[in-house]
């Protein structure tokens, strides 16, 4: 049934169908790219039938748009000949047209595989857009013809005589969340996942792709960089850009891919991942020693090819203000692998999240290594209850804690959850094995560290101070400020500096913004997220002194006097 040289998935598709047990499968995944097919690349559709079912007597396609679609006139004229048997018998007229409902080919179908099959013929068939035929959804919300349709899927999945002769079945559909359950669910159903590409599968189309399209002069990437640089990309998308850069003659640059790469993936992801672009490193981070240098030790393994010593994920918290954003920024600008931000990816239509949310993890694992970041990860992630939201929160969870939990990413998909509320996170995802490194960022609380801050945020900025006395007003003057605090005053400043047309801010100009500025003020809500900091924290060398050796008795009943400040 399947040449070696075919795709793993139909190798697997192969197995399982060899097996004897099942009839129907479901294809799910990367469904709308190209498949290799004896030396060219050919739709899904087409693969199935000229190649993966290419000795069988009957193969067609159905989807609820198009209709039915056979492999050869010949299979069209049998399938004409036995609907006019069947308007005989029936009175009907379907060879002037099949129902528009599915449900209605479907019974129609029925009755022209059971006549075949008395002639023992060989059928395979597919049903491309199968949620559309079955949608995900209780029996009670399907309209009456998608129950008929889902009833019919499911007695083909165990009618005996389709499993004791030659019959299969082929259900199409890009997410499996949007397929209806009780089908994926069944006994007599495989689901197979078509994967993205991989390097050597991106290199084999690109190599064949280039002898039809091949580059233009001033192109310095070859096929080999090309391939390592494409993860998470379709061939179709490959085939779009290669054949792009050859009819406008545009010469294809590693700058130029890697812009066109980022625009392909936002758009595949609809929105919910953001690539991270940044001209920042670890070095622009001022203070936290201890976790810059736990960073700055993961991105050298990472780059040295160590992904085994690796966490495998992090959470950032600490206070408002702390810069745990900018510091996983700075590592993303460090770490040399491509860096992504975890967008909103909820839903208000049933199902919808989930499906997001499968897409978004498939596109992560295709192009690992990669980093996440995940702002206000507390909110975002959801956990076990499913109070309220029709278990939309707890399935969520569950997709995110298995893709988190796989230890075969250690490196390759490095997580950073940031939240000023870790103790919200569920304890599933921090535990170890998943975001297992909690490092803890909080005020700085030394003349030193005051000063660093300010240097970091002067060259983040790029604002200048007119001299060193400029700094150390700042000292005297500043009081206990958070990194964002330090930011607004010095862009505060610059803007008074530029419109009295200063090349530099004086000490006048700061004084005037020191004295003016009123920083947001939430002490118990600030004081209660850094004392939970402090209990999340993994690594005593990251907290400040005076609260390296805080009893946890102690911590515990200050934290219950603050939840109940705040009214939690």
């Amino acid at each position: 049934m399947v040449e070696t040289q075919w795709p793993r998935w139909a190798q697997d598709l192969s197995e399982k169908y060899y097996s004897g047990a099942y009839v129907q499968f479901v294809l799910h995944d990367n469904v709308h790219d190209l498949v290799p097919l004896r030396q060219e690349f050919v739709s899904l559709k087409e693969f199935l039938q000229k190649g993966l079912f290419g000795q069988r007597q009957i193969v067609f396609d159905y989807d609820r748009g198009g209709g039915l679609s056979f492999s050869t006139n010949e299979m069209q004229a049998d399938f004409r000949s036995a609907l006019s048997g069947y308007d005989s018998f029936h009175g009907t007229n379907y060879a002037g047209g099949l129902p528009r409902n599915p449900d209605g080919v479907m019974n129609i179908l029925d009755n022209y595989l059971r006549l075949r099959l008395l002639d023992n013929r060989k059928i395979a068939f597919s049903i491309s857009f199968a949620e559309t035929v079955a949608p995900a959804g209780n029996m009670q919300s399907l309209s009456p013809e998608d129950r008929n349709a889902l009833v019919i899927l499911k007695r083909w999945a165990q009618n005996p005589a389709f499993l004791k002769q030659d019959v299969t079945i082929c259900l199409i559909a890009e997410n499996l969340l949007e397929l209806n359950q009780g089908i994926i669910q069944h006994p007599g159903v495989a689901s197979v996942s078509i994967p993205l590409p991989d390097a050597p599968e991106r290199l084999e189309f690109i190599e064949w792709q280039l002898r039809q399209t091949p580059l233009p002069e001033g192109s310095d990437v070859s096929p080999l960089v090309l391939a390592a640089l494409t993860s998470g990309l379709k061939r179709l998308q490959l085939q779009g850009l290669l054949a792009h850069a050859h009819h406008n003659k545009a010469p294809l640059t590693a700058k130029e891919l890697g812009r066109r790469k980022r625009e392909m993936i936002e758009a595949e992801s609809g929105g919910m991942l953001e690539f991270v672009q940044t001209r920042f490193t670890l070095a622009n981070v001022s203070g936290s020693a201890a976790a810059k240098q736990m960073l700055s030790d993961a991105a050298t393994a990472i780059r040295a090819g160590r992904s085994d010593v690796v966490p495998m994920g992090y959470v950032l918290c600490g206070p408002v203000g702390t810069g745990k954003t900018f510091l996983a920024t700075c590592f993303a600008g460090d770490v040399g692998i491509p860096a992504v931000v975890l967008k909103n990816f909820r839903s208000m239509w049933q199902g919808q999240t989930e499906a997001n949310l499968q897409r978004v993890l498939a596109l992560l694992q295709a192009m690992s290594p990669i980093m996440v970041i995940v702002d206000e990860a507390d909110a975002q992630l959801g956990d076990r209850s499913s109070g309220g939201d029709s278990g939309v929160s707890g399935r969520v969870f569950a997709q995110i804690a298995q893709f988190m939990g796989n230890t075969e990413n250690r490196g390759k998909v490095v997580w950073f959850l940031l939240t000023c509320r870790p103790d919200l996170l569920p304890v599933d995802l921090k535990r170890q094995g998943r975001a297992e490194e909690h490092l803890a960022l909080f005020y700085p609380d030394t003349d030193e560290d005051r000063m660093a801050m300010l240097r970091a945020m002067m060259k983040k900025t790029g604002v200048a101070l007119a001299s060193p006395e400029v700094e150390k007003l700042f000292l005297e003057k500043a009081g206990t400020m958070s990194g964002a605090d330090i930011e607004a005053i010095l862009v505060r400043a610059s803007m008074k500096s530029a419109l009295e047309k200063e090349t530099a801010v004086d000490a006048a100009d700061l004084t005037y913004v020191l004295e003016d500025f009123i920083p947001p003020s939430y002490p118990a809500e600030i004081e209660m997220q850094t004392l939970i900091a402090v209990s999340e924290c993994t690594r005593r060398s990251l907290l400040p002194e005076k609260y390296r050796h805080m009893e946890r008795e102690e911590l515990g009943r200050r934290l219950a006097e603050l939840k109940m400040l705040v009214g939690e």
